[in-house]
């Protein structure tokens, strides 16, 4: 089984059947996605000559053609990379020389800066809007390739890229296998059918696992909203208008929606809505069930564990609204078809309340990182995937996240690498050391706070610091939002910047999930 098959499985099932819903009121069917994408396959096959194996690039605003290019992708062999357009140039430059892509599929409302790059690196660029693709598609056959069927479940799927620590991306690669068994487990956990209406609100580079091959596995319907800039009024208009019954959100943009949607009738047909990536105060999840019901979700995982790893279930929200407050704090119980422990630095499971790393382990973790042996055996050992996350467990089962081994900020569902911003920093001829950590952020869940220690004699504005920041690369999110001076940073025993000294210091609460 491939994922290219599941839309072929299930346009034979209900050819008919809505699969993508575009704003202005079209509908794709099952019967028309199968035989765009069988097209799709056959022209990046005989005109770009993609074989079994090749990365296929993919950097557009999330759109209903997303969905064809992967299934194209897919049935030809290829494996998809879905490029955020938030990405800036050094993290665009570190993939594509990771992937190495055959060509960029792309179109006009993004940044420039791909295609600058696939021109400079020799990637062959292809603007999906342009009218030499339409007509090469429409020339094109609409039987399944012949490769189809031969497209193993072992075979390359995805590569989802994600930055670590070190702030150079990781591509974390999976097989058909593993992203058909994750879709299996999001279609439980999440009550995905084929009468599901899904709106896409993320980047869908971020949605391939949780969202793409979930839906068409079940035969739902696919729904796009833009993710460049979280607009509430725009997102529950699009709710009204495709009878929206599942999402998924970060709590920035729930927060968002607690501001300026005071009718929360206006969100009636949703079932499940989905969030994850950052911490919700307790008196904020009372406030959204108050206003919007009990449809709330709370995804905990990683993307080398295709996403889901545990869950607090709907029936977990409302149980700790109505006497087990602590609950709340929790990231849930582990999701189906995943084995997650608490473990001790060699390996063993702690007792109930004490802390370790929580890993995973299942046939839906990632087959690796993408040409990256030592962050690979750094990450998966024995079949484990190492979180990172430090964690204690209760008595039921429910895993309470209470520190990060990595020190990454999750800032609106977006990681950033400390180091990075550390780096940039010290390039500034007044500044001396420097370390970077995340604050709270009612809003963003956590924003980015630069503790700078300056050059005797030296002195310089929060401002400057700021734009120095921008003017070296890096993206707005990046760019401290805070910059506090001291006189020497605060160091452990062995010399090392003490950075859980200063988080403690400007910290209040957990900084679970």
């Amino acid at each position: 089984m491939n994922v290219g098959l599941t839309v072929a499985r299930a346009a034979r099932r209900r050819p008919q059947s809505a699969a993508l819903l575009h704003g202005d009121g079209r509908v794709t069917t099952y019967g028309e996605l199968d035989e765009r994408s069988n097209r799709i396959a056959s022209t990046l096959e005989s005109r770009y000559a993609v074989e079994r194996g090749d990365r296929v690039a993919i950097l557009v605003a999330n759109r209903p053609e997303v969905v064809e290019l992967l299934l194209g992708a897919a049935k030809s062999g290829g494996v998809y990379v879905g490029l955020n357009f938030r990405l800036d140039q050094k993290d665009l430059r570190s993939i594509f020389e990771n992937a190495e892509p055959r060509l960029l599929l792309t179109d006009s409302s993004v940044d420039a800066a791909g295609r600058e790059l696939a021109d400079e690196l020799g990637v062959p660029v292809v603007d999906i809007d342009d009218v030499a693709w339409h007509s090469a598609l429409e020339g094109a056959s609409p039987a399944p390739p012949c490769s189809l069927h031969e497209i193993a479940h072992t075979d390359d799927f995805c590569i989802v890229y994600s930055s670590g620590t070190t702030g150079v991306p990781k591509g974390i690669l999976f097989d058909h296998a593993a992203a058909i068994q994750h879709a299996t487990v999001a279609c439980m956990e999440y009550g995905i059918t084929a009468d599901s209406r899904y709106l896409l609100q993320i980047p869908h580079n971020s949605s391939v696992n949780i969202t793409f091959v979930p839906c068409l596995m079940a035969g739902a319907s696919l729904a796009f909203a833009d993710s460049r800039g979280f607009d509430p009024e725009r997102f529950v208009s699009a709710v009204e208008q495709f009878g929206i019954t599942h999402s998924f959100v970060v709590p920035t943009m729930l927060f968002r929606l607690l501001e300026q949607i005071p009718d929360g009738a206006r969100l009636k047909t949703l079932e499940t809505l989905g969030y994850g990536s950052a911490p919700i105060p307790p008196q904020r999840l009372r406030e959204l069930v108050d206003r919007f019901g009990g449809i709330f979700n709370q995804l905990y995982g990683m993307a080398e564990v295709a996403s889901i790893g545990t869950i607090l279930r709907k029936e977990d929200h409302l149980t700790g609204l109505q006497g087990r407050p602590e609950l709340l704090a929790s990231c849930g119980q582990p999701s189906y078809g995943l084995d997650v422990r608490v473990v001790d630095d060699e390996g063993r499971d702690v007792a109930v309340g004490e802390q370790g790393e929580i890993v995973f382990s299942g046939p839906h973790i990632m087959k690796g990182y993408y040409r990256d042996p030592v962050r690979t055996a750094e990450t998966l050992r024995d079949g484990w995937v190492h979180s990172g996350d430090i964690a204690r467990v209760d008595d039921d089962g429910y895993i309470y996240v209470v520190d990060r081994k990595k020190d990454l900020i999750i800032r609106g569902g977006l990681n950033i690498a400390p180091r990075e911003v550390e780096e940039t920093l010290l390039s500034h001829p007044a500044v001396l050391e420097t370390a970077v950590i995340g604050v709270p952020d009612e809003e963003w869940g956590e924003s980015v706070l630069a503790v700078v220690a300056l050059r005797d004699g030296r002195s310089v504005e929060p401002e400057d610091l700021r734009e120095w920041c921008r003017a070296a690369g890096l993206s707005s999110i990046k760019v401290p939002g805070q910059v506090e001076f001291i006189d020497t940073l605060p160091r452990n025993a062995v010399g090392k910047v003490a950075k859980a000294d200063l988080r403690r210091a400007r910290w209040t609460g957990s900084r679970a999930v």
